[in-house]
């Protein structure tokens, strides 16, 4: 286990380019089990996760080249078994991917209750109804267990949740079902339609690309394709957010206008000069202010995965914020660990906090990053402290960041790993 100490204070300041986007590489890596075909993905983030999913394709018998570079081959001329190595899933909530194109492959898939942030307050309850529209049927037993006698067949469904992997389970399934699969109330998220852009280049037919009503037509047999991934907002949204809160100037690369707007807006609420020019998302040295409710929701709203690091930047603005992540209601729960640190915040249940700013932030504490997001606001919270800050386990964050430790020095954060 590692962990990052952090000496807080310094203003950090320049050039970050980000890779793509976390939350689509993995749904596309596990496309990429649906054809016998080799299948090309480029501008891969070197994360954690990705490695995982990669050895998970590879115990399944995927043939992959290119793993820890920004390009990754992928060939898998045989499914070898239907049930993937259990150590493996239980790191990894993604893994849950792997049920549809199993069950197209092999007709079967097994699966032992998947890992990542929160996984006992994180059904799959959607995923498997979806698979239950299209033939699939339940086996009692340990884990999620699953077999199609008779093949996935095509259907008409609505999602009972605008789940993102919910979305993607169908849509991986539906790929090689034969006829025209529905897929109403389906989330739009931009790594739900790189997956249904990457299917299309594969050979199935995929109309309302963008929409909560999603069609797709079906294939027998699915060909290799190559796909390069979009930048991760996510992980932009994460660097604006440090830059500010140290009063940096900060040039993000590599993030689409029309993704990272949905950060700018809420930034740009706070008072936080930014903007998107010439392809670079900028950061420049602000003054921020409270802003009377920040609300998470379904794309193209504020996204969960930035709720902590708003949090911590309301801790700097002049005013009281109340911050509401209605969808997960653990993700605010690690910020309390703030409130030693000099933070003036309030709890008020599992899904609200109010954060009342600015306060001068303290240094001299550990700090537990309970979740990959959470991880990188303390992270935020330890660089605009006063002090000495360590934050661990540093792996944690490190699953949805890659090279964190080095592009922290290169912006000019005194920063050192400590194992």
């Amino acid at each position: 286990m590692s962990t990052l100490l952090i000496e807080g204070g310094h203003r950090l300041e320049g050039r970050v380019a980000v890779e793509g986007n976390k939350n689509a590489a993995l749904p596309l890596l596990a496309a990429c089990l649906l054809t016998e075909d080799e299948c090309i993905l480029k501008n891969v983030p070197r994360i954690a996760d990705v490695e995982v999913m990669v050895r998970l394709l590879q115990d399944l018998g995927a043939e992959v080249e290119g793993l820890g570079t920004t390009t990754l081959r992928i060939r898998t001329p045989r499914v070898r078994t239907h049930e993937p190595d259990r150590a493996l899933v239980g790191r990894l909530r993604g893994s849950v991917l792997l049920l549809g194109p199993l069950l197209a492959r092999t007709g079967k898939a097994h699966i032992a209750p998947p890992g990542g942030d929160f996984p006992a307050r994180r059904t799959i309850s959607t995923h498997l109804a979806a698979l239950s529209e299209m033939g699939a049927r339940l086996i009692p037993g340990e884990g999620h267990a699953l077999e199609v006698p008779d093949g996935l067949k095509s259907a008409s469904m609505y999602l009972y949740e605008a789940s993102v992997t919910g979305t993607e389970t169908a849509l991986l399934a539906a790929a090689m079902a034969p006829g025209v699969t529905e897929i109403r109330h389906a989330a739009t998220e931009p790594h739900v339609v790189e997956l249904c852009e990457f299917l299309a280049k594969m050979g199935a037919g995929v109309t309302g690309i963008g929409s909560s009503k999603i069609r797709i037509e079906g294939v027998p047999k699915l060909h290799g394709a190559t796909h390069t991934l979009g930048g991760d907002y996510i992980e932009a949204g994460s660097w604006a957010v440090v830059g500010a809160i140290t009063g940096g100037e900060m040039a993000i690369e590599g993030a689409r206008d029309e993704d990272i707007e949905v950060v700018a807006a809420v930034m740009k609420r706070m008072h936080i000069e930014c903007g998107m020019r010439d392809g670079v998302f900028e950061v420049k040295p602000s003054k921020p202010k409270a802003v009377r409710r920040i609300v998470t929701g379904l794309w193209p709203s504020f996204p969960s995965d930035l709720v902590s690091l708003v949090t911590v930047l309301a801790t700097q603005a002049e005013g009281r914020t109340l911050v509401h992540d209605w969808m997960y209601e653990l993700r605010l729960f690690a910020l309390e660990q703030m409130s030693g640190m000099g933070a003036d915040m309030f709890l008020a249940d599992a899904h609200r906090i109010i954060v009342t700013g600015p306060t001068k932030l303290r240094g001299g504490r550990v700090l537990d990053s309970r979740d990959l997001r959470s991880g990188m606001s303390l992270i935020a919270a330890g660089l605009a402290a006063e002090g000495q800050t360590r934050v661990l386990p540093l792996e944690t964050v490190e699953r949805g960041y890659s090279q964190l430790v080095e592009r922290l020095e290169l912006l000019g954060a005194k920063v050192a790993r400590e194992e």
